[in-house]
C-alpha cells in the first residue's frame, strides 16, 4: 500500500535500492546533495546533470519533465546520513518561470521490484524555482523518507547557499548550464505571484533564530536549534529542547546547524553503534540508548533526544495538516452540493453531506492511524532512553541520582524540564539547555493564562517558583566539578528563607544570602567588578594579570522578588549582567513577576528578552525550532518526602571541602 504523505511526514523504507520517480509537467533540473551527521553538504557529495552518479546515487543527465532518481543507499559512503531530491526550474529553454505556475510536481518512491512505496504532491508552490523534495535519511539504523516541498525563490543558488555550500552561486551557474533542454518549451501562461520579495516558507519548517532571542515583552520564546542528526529545517534550540509561541522568523530551514560543544573535537564524530536486529522484516529495529553519532555515551544520548524532539514535533504536523485538509476537503464538497438546488430536493443533498462526512473520518482515521504508529516507536525509544540518562539530563526521580558522585568535568547540557504535545501528553521529551550557560534563566512568578496558574493564589506560586529555582541552582552544583560552581542569592525581603533552606543549610552558598538595599548593592558590585576584571583581561590576553584573590568559578546569581530593594543604579547592574555576564562566567537566575517591574516601562524589555523563561506549573509558553508547535513545559519537580535533593547538596560541599584542602 502506497503511503500518500502530505510535508513533514515521514515514512520507514523497507528496501534500499530505490527508484524516485518525479513528474512535473515541464522540464526540471534533478539534483542530490548528501550530508553527514552534521547535516553538512560537501562540494563532491552533489550529483547533478554535469557530474550524475554518485557513490550510490544516479540522476537524470538533463533537464526533462519527468526526471529519475536511482539510488541504492547501501553503496552511498558511510558518512553520508542524508539524501535530499532537489527540483529546480531552468534558467534557459522558455520554460515557467516559477513552480507556481505550472501543476504541482509529483513524487514517487519505488523499491527495487516495482512497488511504490510512497508518494508526495508538493502543492502550495508559487513564486519558488527550486526546491528540496523529498529527503532520506537515517533512523536508528534504518532509513526513512520524509516529505520536505521546501520552496525557495532564489533558485537553486539560494537552495545550494541554505545547505552551506561557500561557492553556492557559482556551483548552481555550473549545473544550469549543463542541464539546459534541448528542446525549447512554449512561453508559460500568465504568472501568479506571491508578493514583492517572493519568499516561500512552507508551514511546516519554519526555522527560527540562534541561539537565542528571548522573549520579548510579554511574548514566548523559541528553542534553539540542536543537532542536525536528523536533519528538518530548527531547534536557535536547542529550548532551545530554547523558547516560544510569538517565534520571530529567521534563516530558512535546511541550513547548516552548529551544534559543536566547546570542548568538542572537531573531525566528525564515530557513527552510532549498531542498529538490535529486527524482529521482523520490514519493522522498525527495536530502540537502543544512544543511538546517534557523537564522541562519548553522553552526547550520543544529547543528540538522540534531539531527534526524538524533532521526530515528534515532525509527525504532529504531519497529523494536524492531514486534519486541516480532511476538513477543508469535506467544506469544499459539502459547498458544491449545497451549492446545486437540484441536490435540494429529496435525498441528493442528504447524501452528499454523508459522503464527504464520511471521507473526513476516513482520511483523519488514516491519519491518527500513522501518528499512533510515530507515537509508538517514539514511546518504545523514551522508555530505554530515560533509564540511561546521567544524573545531568535525568529526573529528580531516576535512580541515577541515588548513585550520584560528584563529577569532574563539566558535561555538555542540563535537563531544565520537559515537553509534550496535547497529541501525546504522556510523552515527555526532556528540554536541555547547554552548559556553560548561554543565557540565564527566569522562573516567572506570574499568573500567567495557564490554567494551572490561574488555579493558585499568588503566595503558592511565589513558593513554588522559588522552590523551582532552588531545584535548578541545585541541579547546576551538582553538575560541576568541585569549585567550579558558585551561587549567591539576592532575598532583598527575606522571604526566601523556607525555600532557601536546603541551599542554606548544607553550606552550598559562598554566603548569606544577602537582605536589604544595602546587600542587594554589595552583591552586584562585586559580580559587576568580576565582569569588568575577567572581560579586560580576555580581551587584553592578560589572563594571568587578575587578582590571585578572584573567584574563577562560574558564578550564579539568584534574585528573589525583583524589582524590591533595587534602585535605579541596581537595574542598571542587573541588566549589565544580564548581558555581558554569560560570556564570562557570570549567570542569573531570576525568580519574578514581570507585572511587579512594570513601573520601569520597555527599559527592562532587553533584560526579560535575554533570560529563557521558565515556569513552576505547566505552561505551553515554548515553541520547537521546525515548525512552530507550542509546546507544554513541566518543571522538573523533587518527588514529595523525597531526601534526594538535600543528598546531592551534601555530597557537593563536601566534596568542595575535600578539595580546598
Amino acid at each position: 500500500m502506497t503511503a500518500e504523505l502530505v510535508r513533514g511526514q515521514n515514512h520507514s523504507l523497507p528496501d534500499t535500492c530505490l527508484e524516485i520517480r518525479v513528474s512535473a509537467g515541464h522540464p526540471v533540473v534533478a539534483c542530490t546533495t548528501c550530508a553527514d551527521e552534521r547535516g553538512t553538504v560537501r562540494d563532491e557529495w552533489i550529483a547533478h546533470p554535469g557530474a550524475p552518479t554518485l557513490p550510490g546515487v544516479e540522476v537524470s543527465p538533463q533537464a526533462t519533465e519527468a526526471p529519475r532518481f536511482t539510488i541504492d543507499l547501501e553503496a552511498v559512503p558511510v558518512a553520508v546520513h542524508q539524501v535530499n531530491v532537489l527540483l529546480a526550474l531552468p534558467e534557459t529553454g522558455g520554460g515557467p518561470a516559477l513552480f507556481g505556475a505550472t501543476a504541482a510536481p509529483f513524487v514517487a518512491v519505488v523499491g527495487r521490484d516495482g512497488t511504490e512505496l510512497a508518494s508526495f504532491t508538493i502543492t502550495g508552490l508559487d513564486a519558488e524555482t527550486a526546491l528540496v523534495a523529498v529527503e532520506l535519511y537515517r533512523r536508528q539504523g534504518a532509513w526513512k523518507v520524509r516529505a520536505v516541498g521546501q520552496g525557495y525563490a532564489g533558485g537553486l543558488a539560494e537552495l545550494l547557499a541554505d545547505q552551506g555550500l561557500p561557492k553556492a552561486r557559482e556551483t548552481a551557474a555550473g549545473i544550469q548550464q549543463t542541464a539546459a533542454p534541448r528542446t525549447p518549451r512554449a512561453e508559460p501562461a500568465q504568472l501568479r505571484t506571491r508578493g514583492a520579495d517572493g519568499v516561500f516558507t512552507t508551514p511546516s519548517t519554519p526555522t527560527m533564530p540562534r541561539p537565542d532571542p528571548g522573549p520579548a515583552a510579554g511574548a514566548d520564546a523559541t528553542l534553539p536549534d540542536g543537532p542536525p542528526g536528523r536533519q528538518l529545517g530548527a531547534p536557535g534550540g536547542p529550548v532551545s529542547p530554547q523558547q516560544t509561541p510569538t517565534p520571530d522568523p529567521a534563516p530558512g530551514p535546511g541550513g547548516p546547524i552548529d551544534y559543536a560543544h566547546p570542548r568538542r573535537q572537531s573531525a566528525a564524530p564515530p557513527p552510532p553503534p549498531p542498529a538490535a536486529p529486527r524482529t521482523q522484516p520490514g519493522q522498525p529495529a527495536r530502540p537502543v540508548a544512544g543511538d546517534a553519532t557523537g564522541w562519548s555515551m553522553e552526547e550520543r544520548l544529547y543528540n538522540q533526544i534531539w531527534g526524538m524532539f524533532e521526530d515528534l514535533a515532525r509527525s504532529a504536523a504531519a497529523y494536524r495538516s492531514a486534519v486541516d485538509f480532511a476538513e477543508s476537503r469535506m467544506d469544499k464538497e459539502l459547498d458544491t452540493a449545497l451549492s446545486d438546488p437540484r441536490s435540494r430536493i429529496g435525498g441528493a443533498g442528504d447524501a452528499a453531506r454523508e459522503a464527504a462526512r464520511a471521507k473526513y473520518e476516513q482520511l483523519t482515521d488514516q491519519a491518527r492511524q500513522v501518528l499512533d504508529r510515530d507515537l509508538a516507536q517514539l514511546a518504545a525509544e523514551s522508555d530505554v532512553v530515560e533509564p540511561a540518562l546521567p544524573p545531568a539530563f535525568a529526573r529528580w526521580d531516576n535512580p541515577s541520582w541515588h548513585a550520584y558522585r560528584v563529577p569532574m568535568e563539566i558535561p555538555m547540557a542540563l535537563r531544565v524540564g520537559d515537553l509534550h504535545l496535547p497529541e501525546s501528553p504522556d510523552l515527555r521529551i526532556p528540554l536541555l539547555v547547554r552548559l556553560p550557560l548561554e543565557r540565564g534563566l527566569w522562573v516567572d512568578s506570574g499568573r500567567s493564562g495557564s490554567e494551572a496558574a490561574m488555579e493558585l493564589d499568588e503566595a503558592q506560586l511565589r513558593k513554588l517558583a522559588l522552590d523551582s529555582a532552588v531545584a535548578h541552582a541545585a541541579r547546576l552544583l551538582a553538575v560541576y566539578p568541585p569549585g567550579e560552581f558558585t551561587v549567591h542569592v539576592i532575598d532583598p525581603a527575606g522571604t526566601a528563607a523556607a525555600s532557601l533552606a536546603p541551599l542554606v543549610d548544607s553550606g552550598a552558598l559562598a554566603g548569606p544570602p544577602a537582605a536589604g538595599a544595602q546587600g542587594v548593592s554589595a552583591v552586584l558590585a562585586k559580580l559587576t567588578q568580576r565582569v569588568d576584571l575577567v572581560t579586560m583581561a580576555v580581551r587584553g590576553g592578560a589572563a594571568d594579570s587578575l587578582p590571585p584573590d578572584l573567584d574563577t568559578a562560574e558564578q550564579l546569581l539568584i534574585v528573589n522578588d525583583f524589582p524590591h530593594g533595587f534602585d535605579d543604579r541596581a537595574v542598571t547592574q542587573l541588566r549589565y549582567l544580564a548581558d555581558e555576564g554569560p560570556a564570562v562566567g557570570v549567570h542569573l537566575l531570576m525568580v519574578a513577576d514581570r507585572e511587579d517591574a512594570s513601573a520601569y516601562g520597555p527599559v527592562l524589555d532587553p533584560l526579560w528578552r535575554s533570560l529563557l523563561r521558565i515556569t513552576p506549573v505547566p505552561d505551553d509558553h515554548l515553541a520547537d525550532p521546525w515548525v512552530g508547535h507550542a509546546w507544554t513545559y513541566e518543571p522538573l519537580l523533587v518527588p514529595p518526602g523525597s531526601g534526594v535533593l538535600r543528598q546531592v547538596l551534601d555530597q557537593v560541599t563536601e566534596a568542595r571541602r575535600s578539595w580546598r584542602h
